[in-house]
């Protein structure tokens, strides 16, 4: 999640996206945050650096709250029971 500078919000979406390969998606949200974007990384990379060096360095970024996600669960992939 990305906490934005005043009048950045489209900015930095627009940089987020542009700039970071591993940026699939980036949503605009409602709340104590701005911007909540979602980061494809390989499983070995060190999540603080990439967040350090790629997204807390994008001019615009005020604050960042990084959540680390397991599983997607969805209708076609994810937990089943009968499996």
């Amino acid at each position: 999640m990305i906490k934005c500078n005043l009048g950045k919000v489209y900015d930095v979406a627009e940089r987020l996206v542009d700039e970071i390969e591993e940026t699939p998606t980036v949503y605009s949200i409602s709340g104590d945050f701005d911007l909540l974007a979602q980061f494809s990384v390989h499983t070995t990379d060190d999540i603080g650096r990439f967040v350090n060096d790629k997204v807390q360095t994008i001019a615009g970024v005020a604050n960042t709250k990084t959540i680390i996600c397991f599983n997607a669960f969805t209708k076609d992939s994810g937990y089943h029971d009968d499996v």
